[in-house]
């Protein structure tokens, strides 16, 4: 049969079950190899023996289930990493934002957050030996923080074409938690298409915080935010795409010193996310970014500040 490049290439998958498959945003093999059984019996009419059936198909071709160690080394070798335009702040994350990983933005409002993410939008699009990704970027706004005018100007002061830098960012704005979940769905879908390389969701928690209010919704919210992050992640590793979420803080008023503000979401954020960034501002106006957990990276902070060019690197810790 040679490679397989299609969803009919598995075997069981014919014309019918493929077009079920992409109507639910599931277009590629590796995609279809990473959904659960119940994703797909929940969304289409495909029986639950035969969902089953057909990923396990999918897994043999792509394999997604056991592997050497050194199988998974060399799988890593592919990963990249995307340059904020900070060296310190490059230097902070290992070497910039890693593909095939989920990067928790966290901090208050104001703090910069989203400066960094507009950034990264503008940098993804750039060529590998300058810091790039060589894709394109998708943004997924939840609290109208997109600013297509601050690309524009990030771009233009960087030398860069901003029309063109502009044409290569893919937003949608999520009204609400299902419409955000339904915008993740699609993800599968647009990225492999549209060569998405860089995925933001600014912010990842705004919606659920508002809308599922009280202890009593609190496993339902964690439970869909849970979901969210694992489709991500899931995306993050099949596509070797660098995901960036953005987290908001809440108080703790039984803090009796140190900082009491603590990142949103619990554990299910804590564990979700690959790396989890503390940004706060600092005085004369630069920002402070901290490695608060990571697998590879040690617990540091470096320096950075808001410039036309988006960010750069702070002259000196303030």
């Amino acid at each position: 049969m040679g490679e397989p490049v299609s969803l009919q290439d598995i075997d069981g998958v014919g014309p019918a079950t493929a077009s079920k498959l992409r109507q639910i945003g599931i277009t590629t093999i590796e995609a279809l190899a990473v959904t659960p059984v119940r994703e797909i019996t929940d969304k289409t009419d495909i029986g639950f023996e035969k969902a089953l059936q057909i990923i396990q198909e999918a897994r043999k071709l792509v394999r997604v289930d056991w592997m050497t160690a050194k199988e998974l080394w060399e799988k890593r070798k592919g990963m990249l990493r995307c340059s904020t335009g900070s060296q310190k702040l490059d230097t902070l994350l290992g070497g910039g934002i890693e593909t095939q990983a989920i990067t928790e933005l966290i901090g208050e409002y104001g703090v910069g957050k989203t400066q960094i993410c507009l950034k990264l939008c503008v940098m993804a699009q750039l060529p590998r030996d300058q810091g790039g990704l060589e894709g394109n970027a998708l943004f997924i706004d939840t609290e109208g923080t997109f600013s297509p005018e601050r690309i524009y100007r990030i771009a233009a002061a960087m030398g860069l074409d901003p029309q063109q830098t502009l044409n290569n960012v893919i937003i949608a704005r999520a009204y609400n938690s299902d419409h955000q979940s339904f915008l993740i769905d699609g993800l599968f879908k647009i990225c492999p298409e549209e060569n998405v390389k860089l995925v933001v969701v600014d912010s990842m928690i705004s919606h659920f915080r508002g809308e599922y209010v009280g202890r009593e919704t609190l496993a339902e919210r964690q439970q869909k935010l849970n979901q969210c992050l694992h489709k991500l992640l899931r995306l993050a590793e099949i596509y070797n795409i660098a995901v960036i979420v953005t987290n908001q803080v809440q108080a703790n008023p039984a803090q009796g010193f140190g900082d009491p503000n603590r990142p949103a979401g619990g554990h299910v954020l804590a564990h979700a996310c690959t790396h989890r960034v503390y940004i706060k501002k600092t005085k004369g106006g630069s920002r402070q970014a901290t490695v608060i957990d990571s697998p590879s990276i040690p617990e540091s902070k470096e320096y950075f500040v808001i410039t036309e060019k988006g960010i750069e690197d702070a002259p000196s810790a303030d």
